[in-house]
């Protein structure tokens, strides 16, 4: 994920003048069809079991998720081709967004997963 969002533009900007913000201690990540600075991801999915799922980093440097990440679909989800982090798993703010390495279209019951370390964050 290499996009930060004005939020967290200024969020870490706050911080490193030692304005000391309220960092997230959790964070989420969601699925949708679009990237935006504004919202992070735009055509997040609502309803057919969809939800937010919650990540955990591991690293220096770099951060890549410690554990696969699993969204579950009871029905359709369409075409989802942008992942973003939220500091809440419904609302919140976002704090980053990028393009899937590949689209994944949801036509029914399924689920999509993220493996351990396929979800990278590398601070510019």
């Amino acid at each position: 994920m290499s996009n930060i969002t004005l939020y967290a533009q200024d969020l870490l900007g706050r911080a490193l003048c030692g304005r000391a913000p309220a960092m997230p201690t959790q964070v989420y990540l969601a699925l949708g069809t679009g990237g935006a600075d504004a919202t992070g991801v735009v055509g997040e999915p609502s309803g057919n079991g969809y939800a937010r799922q919650r990540v955990t980093f591991t690293g220096t440097g770099a951060q890549q998720n410690s554990t696969a990440v699993t969204f579950t679909f009871t029905a359709a989800g369409g075409t989802l081709s942008y992942a973003g982090l939220f500091d809440a798993a419904t609302g919140g703010n976002p704090l980053t967004w990028s393009a899937l390495t590949q689209s994944v279209t949801i036509s029914g019951a399924g689920t999509v997963t993220i493996n351990p370390s396929g979800l990278n964050l590398q601070p510019n």
